[in-house]
Parts: structure tokens; C-alpha cells; sequence
């Protein structure tokens, strides 16, 4: 009798196919890509299995060229996905730098803005109301704009009124100009 096939051994010690994933599936990993076996633990499994095959009917050789061809068009798809992963990261990095560039431009120009605020209550929690939603403030400023910062990788606009200073964010821009509160 052939050994069973569908094991995983890791570090030494071998699971059987659903302890493997159910380990795997309690790490609660957030990457889809780090939850499938690796090519590492498929090139186990595929040694694994000829090892153990019973020799007096051995797997026929066209199952395992399939099996080395589904290999290589996984490995190519995971290097694909990679790339793609990059070139996003330079697409975002580019995108960035581009709308820095254009913001700097606002440098000492006026500005008017709208901030929304969720009420809180004394101990820190929001205020809702009947539906259950968040009760708001809406806020008009005016002021100029002193500069430009990144904050958590998102561009933002530093601008003063009323001797504060403030982190505005691109979406809550009214006007950019001579301001009509």
C-alpha cells in the first residue's frame, strides 16, 4: 500500500492536507499569496509522492510532466504578480511626487476649506443619532497655504488661519485664490 500522498512536512514535521490548512487558515494571514503552498512545499509534495508510489503500478510520466508544467505556470504567475505589485508601488510613488509638485504651487496662495467633525461625547465616543449615524460638524475655514506634507503616504495641504495651522486634505479644498468665506 502506497503511503498517504496528501502530507506536508514543515520544519521536520509532517501534517496531513487539512491539519496543513487548518494551521495555515488559523494564522489568519492577510497576503492570499503566503496561504498557498509556496513552490518549495509543491516540489516536496511532487519528490514525496514518487518516493512513496507503489512500484508495482507507478504513476505513469505524462501525470508528472503535467504536474511540473502546472508547477512552472504557477511560479511564472506569482512572478507576475510581483511585478504587477511593483510596478503599482512606482505608479503610486510617481503619482505622489506629481501631485506634491502641483500642490507646492499653492505655496503663500489663499485658501478655503471645509473640515467634517464626529461629534464625541465626554468619554471620547461618538455621538449618533437615531440611525445609528455618526452625528457630524461641518467647519468652513479660510486661510493660507504654508506648505505641503505627507502624512501616512498621502499628500496634504499645510495651511494657517487664524494663527493655527492645519492638515488639509485635497478632497476638502473649496477654493484656492482670493477666498469668499
Amino acid at each position: 500500500m502506497a503511503a498517504d500522498l496528501n502530507t506536508v512536512t514543515v520544519g521536520g514535521v509532517t501534517y496531513s492536507k487539512a491539519d496543513y490548512d487548518a494551521m495555515q487558515a488559523a494564522k489568519g494571514s492577510t497576503n492570499r499569496m503566503n496561504d498557498a503552498l509556496d513552490k518549495d512545499a509543491f516540489l516536496q509534495l511532487l519528490v514525496t509522492q514518487m518516493q512513496y508510489q507503489d512500484p508495482l503500478d507507478p504513476q505513469d510520466n505524462s501525470e508528472y510532466v503535467a504536474q511540473l508544467a502546472q508547477f512552472s505556470s504557477l511560479e511564472q504567475m506569482t512572478n507576475v504578480y510581483k511585478s504587477i505589485e511593483e510596478v503599482s508601488q512606482m505608479v503610486s510613488n510617481i503619482d505622489t511626487s506629481v501631485l506634491v509638485g502641483q500642490l507646492s504651487s499653492m505655496i503663500g496662495k489663499d485658501i478655503a476649506w471645509t473640515q467634517e467633525t464626529v461629534q464625541t461625547d465626554a468619554s471620547g465616543k461618538a455621538v449618533v443619532d437615531a440611525n445609528g449615524n455618526a452625528v457630524t460638524t461641518t467647519t468652513d475655514f479660510v486661510g493660507k497655504v504654508k506648505g505641503v506634507s505627507i502624512v501616512d503616504g498621502s499628500p496634504k495641504i499645510v495651511a494657517e488661519s487664524n494663527g493655527q495651522t492645519y492638515q488639509v486634505e485635497i478632497s476638502e479644498v473649496r477654493q484656492v485664490g482670493e477666498a469668499d468665506a
